[in-house]
């Protein structure tokens, strides 16, 4: 039996194939949508998955600010932050964060989803997300999903 047609190849950042890919938020679910993000920031739909590193593509959400959220989450879920300072717990509901910031929403569910490490917070500068329909990156010829 040949041995060698069987091995596990593993990726390294020279070995990796990186793409962009653009992904329209317009009437999407944010849990829903958020999973699909992190599993191609990730890497995870690729065959050459490596759990060590970076293999996944650049991922570009367009339209963040029409993403939906299902039943009273729009006004009901909180998400909570901490400024450091006796007493300086945060609260904000997605519908005051999509008024001040719509690309958040997304940014928080999408990192809530990733590894809590430094590979993670790398993984996370793969995420560009945009309010609006248009972005700052034809130059590197993203294909749609």
């Amino acid at each position: 039996m040949n041995t060698l047609s069987y091995k596990t190849v593993s990726a390294n950042k020279k070995t990796v194939n990186k793409q962009w890919v653009v992904v329209d938020a317009e009437g999407e679910i944010l849990g829903r949508l958020s999973t699909k993000i992190a599993m191609i920031i990730r890497g995870k739909n690729k065959p050459e998955f490596t759990p060590n590193v970076d293999c996944g593509d650049n991922v570009i959400v367009i339209n963040a600010d029409k993403v939906k959220l299902t039943g009273n989450k729009f006004s009901d879920k909180t998400y909570v932050s901490y400024t450091g300072y006796p007493g300086g717990q945060r609260f904000i509901s997605p519908k005051e964060l999509m008024a001040k910031h719509p690309t958040r929403v997304i940014e928080k569910a999408v990192r809530g989803m990733l590894p809590k490490n430094r590979l993670g917070k790398a993984l996370f500068g793969n995420l560009h997300v945009y309010a609006g329909a248009t972005h700052p990156h034809e130059a590197q010829s993203p294909k749609a999903i």
